[in-house]
């Protein structure tokens, strides 16, 4: 199931009609993905969409082995800091 992209101030607007729905919404800000909400089915899950469920967690997991969180954490801290800078 391929995910819907949206700009964070559209979600934000829509987000009733994306809580509603069946398609996950991939919120970008600037073209960069900042998360995705995947929605929880009401009704049982079918074994089919179960299955293709946890193929997608197995693909987050594999790209996110490589992820650090200190180096996370210290290049947003270093971003905020620039930003800080940029508006004086």
């Amino acid at each position: 199931m391929q995910a819907i992209k949206v700009g964070v101030r559209e979600f934000r607007e829509q987000i009733a009609r994306f809580l509603e729905a069946d398609t996950p919404v991939a919120v970008t800000r600037r073209g960069e993905t900042l998360g995705v909400y995947v929605p929880t089915s009401r009704k049982q899950i079918a074994p089919a969409h179960l299955s293709e469920l946890k193929a997608a967690a197995d693909r987050l997991a594999e790209a996110l082995a490589d992820v650090n969180e200190d180096e996370i954490a210290a290049d947003f801290k270093q971003m905020r800091r620039r930003g800080k800078n940029a508006v004086r």
